[in-house]
């Protein structure tokens, strides 16, 4: 009989008998409500073990990816360790680099601790040491770069951000947790169109996502769209421009709500641009982030568009007047 192992505790399930039936048995009392597969409500994730197929179907390739599984139909075939979740250790780093891309955005490279693993779109919650103040930055680098990149937007009398342009210097001491986050590219169905969208330092993840997308080899178009609300708030626009032009699949696009938009990009909203540009967006995989209503309203034009919602992959930003 396998061993499911639960904070620390063994539970032996029985033949035929799921998951969720076992730990239920056992007076452990898992969240559930359709015990069908259905709701998803009971999805947990293998620690150690591998979920089998069946328990994962219906679930994003990115969570799949993480080991998630749905505790009511997996029927486990060996012994598993399952949680709900897993806490981060904290790491302490230094500063390696920092740089201003624009008036507003200052990109920072942090040592990547010895061991650390993290999947490019990611995000770490980062501690100020003097009193612990956290926010959360997506990572801007790739799994194979030997730093952790983070684009940070100053934010009116925001807190972190201010310390984080006007206090952090390089060599400084800095704290962090993570990685978390499912918005990330997974590889397979190398033939497949992309598209990512971001606004503002929601660049941030797609630009490692991106260079993930091009490290992998994907064959099939992808298709770049950085939007801001007028031509200065956009950033890293010679590094881009580059990638398009070593890659005949890739389509960078910058885009404006205000004023005119740079050689080869577009005016207008960034909530209809894809579905104007692209048509029908069938068949797309889809990244998307920034600021949330502008996320949202993207999801959904995207969707309506075609994209299936299993294939749309968003990190939404958000901003507090104490960032």
């Amino acid at each position: 009989m396998p061993t499911i192992t639960f904070e620390g505790k063994d539970f032996f399930c029985a033949d035929d008998e799921t998951v969720l039936e076992c730990m239920t048995r056992h007076g452990v009392l898992l969240p559930s409500s359709c015990q069908s597969g259905a709701c998803q409500t009971c999805m947990i994730r293998a620690v150690e073990g591998t979920p089998p197929p069946e328990s994962q179907n219906g679930l994003k390739d990115t969570l799949k990816a993480q080991n998630y599984f749905l505790a009511c139909v997996c029927k486990p075939s060996g012994d598993m360790s399952i949680g709900l979740s897993t806490v981060s250790p904290r790491y302490k780093i230094a500063l390696l680099h920092k740089e201003l891309l624009n008036e507003s955005v200052v990109r920072l490279r942090l040592e990547r601790p010895a061991g650390f693993y993290y999947r490019a779109g990611q995000f770490i919650n980062l501690l100020r040491p003097s009193d612990e103040l956290t926010r959360s930055y997506s990572l801007a680098s790739t799994a194979d770069e030997d730093f952790l990149e983070l684009h940070v937007k100053r934010v009116p009398e925001g807190k972190m951000s201010n310390w984080v342009f006007d206090g952090l210097q390089v060599g400084d001491e800095v704290v962090f947790f993570g990685p978390a986050g499912d918005c990330f590219y997974v590889p397979g169905k190398p033939e497949q169109p992309l598209l990512l969208v971001g606004t503002g330092t929601g660049l941030a993840p797609l630009y490692g996502i991106l260079r993930d997308v091009l490290n992998y080899g994907h064959l099939g178009p992808v298709h770049l769209l950085h939007a801001s609300l007028a031509a200065p708030g956009l950033y890293l626009e010679p590094e881009l421009r580059a990638l398009d032009a070593r890659n005949d699949n890739l389509s960078y696009i910058p885009c404006v709500l205000h004023g005119d938009a740079p050689e080869g990009g577009i005016q207008g909203n960034i909530a209809n641009i894809p579905s104007q540009l692209l048509g029908t967006l069938k068949g797309y995989r889809v990244f998307l982030c920034g600021d949330p209503p502008i996320v949202n309203a993207l999801r959904q034009n995207v969707f309506l568009a075609g994209t299936s919602m299993q294939d749309i992959f968003s990190d939404p930003f958000v901003f507090s007047p104490h960032d």
